[in-house]
């Protein structure tokens, strides 16, 4: 599908909608708030559609002073997030750029996030071990603070030894599943050798207490997944530091469409694919070889602010103007 419009006309709005439709937030709002329309006090996406052979429904409601609500399938969920366990959607925008061109924190999030997705089991595991560094965290300062004993830190020591390990290997499973696909989808785009490498060791107990006293000192555990990287290279070059924004660019789109084509092939799921203001900087051979890669099965929708900017016919084409949606 393709979304055209002159600038301002609400063609990035219209994927956040979709992206909110099916997993419950915002791709980059960070308040409902800031969803709802100006002057007014609640907002609302509903959507219909298929995911393989099933029809679903989902509806999020939003508000400015209430929690957000959400159903699929007429069943109240728990939280509107819920609805990523049975929709599937992966997004490209501009400010994504900063799984490339950010700090380790910014791709650990994504390789999280797509630890979930393509080993759905293992989903809770960045959760488990956020938890059990941050009660560790806390005893060592109630420790410092003589308002507990070592002893007190040991059982959150050994926990988050063991759920590292655990965090460590489903993050490589999860490599091992995105790398081919990234490496082909950023050749198809114009960047040769690019590998995808997890970077960390996991910290077991035992090493964790040979290094209490620093611990101690700091107040904070200093070693463990929750400190790795995530390796983004160009024929052994560091993208964050030697790619160009070209580069950068074109490593996060290969990103979106390689974990694309790992989950089909993974867990059999073909996900919406929305790429928001993807064609500005790649040059007419890179459109081409796009419009190649998302000519397939599954659902992709793409934003530009002409029609001739995307090579070849859509299957769908939609025009925005002032905030209105229709037939293109």
């Amino acid at each position: 599908m393709l979304v055209t419009g002159p600038n301002g006309a609400g063609k990035t709005n219209l994927l956040e909608a979709l992206h909110v439709g099916t997993q419950g937030f915002s791709p980059r709002a960070r308040s409902d708030a800031q969803l709802v329309r100006f002057g007014e006090e609640a907002g609302r996406v509903r959507l219909a559609g298929d995911v393989g052979r099933h029809e679903f429904e989902a509806d999020v409601r939003l508000s400015v002073r209430e929690a957000r609500r959400a159903t699929l399938n007429g069943e109240r969920l728990r939280s509107a997030e819920q609805l990523r366990s049975g929709l599937q959607t992966l997004v490209f925008t501009p400010d994504r750029l900063a799984v490339v061109k950010g700090g380790p924190a910014a791709r650990r999030a994504y390789l999280d996030r797509s630890l979930g997705r393509l080993l759905p089991a293992k989903a809770s595991l960045p959760v488990e071990y956020a938890a059990a560094v941050g009660q560790r965290n806390a005893a060592l300062r109630r420790l410092a603070a003589g308002a507990s004993t070592r002893e007190a830190v040991s059982p959150w020591t050994e926990a988050v030894g063991a759920l590292g390990r655990e965090l460590v290997e489903a993050r490589r499973a999860a490599i091992d599943f995105l790398a081919p696909c990234f490496t082909s989808c950023a050749d198809q785009l114009g960047v040769s050798g690019a590998t995808l490498a997890y970077a960390g060791e996991p910290a077991t107990a035992a090493e964790l207490e040979a290094r209490f006293a620093k611990d101690f000192e700091r107040g904070a555990t200093g070693a463990g997944p929750h400190l790795h990287d995530v390796e983004l290279r160009a024929e052994g070059r560091d993208l964050r530091s030697f790619g160009s924004q070209g580069e950068q660019r074109i490593a996060v789109l290969a990103l979106v469409l390689g974990e694309a084509q790992a989950l089909v092939a993974q867990v059999a799921v073909r996900p919406l694919v929305l790429l928001d203001d993807v064609l500005s900087e790649l040059d007419e051979e890179r459109r081409r070889a796009l419009g190649g890669m998302i000519g397939g099965e599954g659902q992709t929708v793409v934003t530009t602010t002409s029609r001739s900017a995307l090579p070849g016919e859509p299957a769908q084409h939609l025009a925005v103007s002032r905030g209105e949606v229709r037939p293109g």
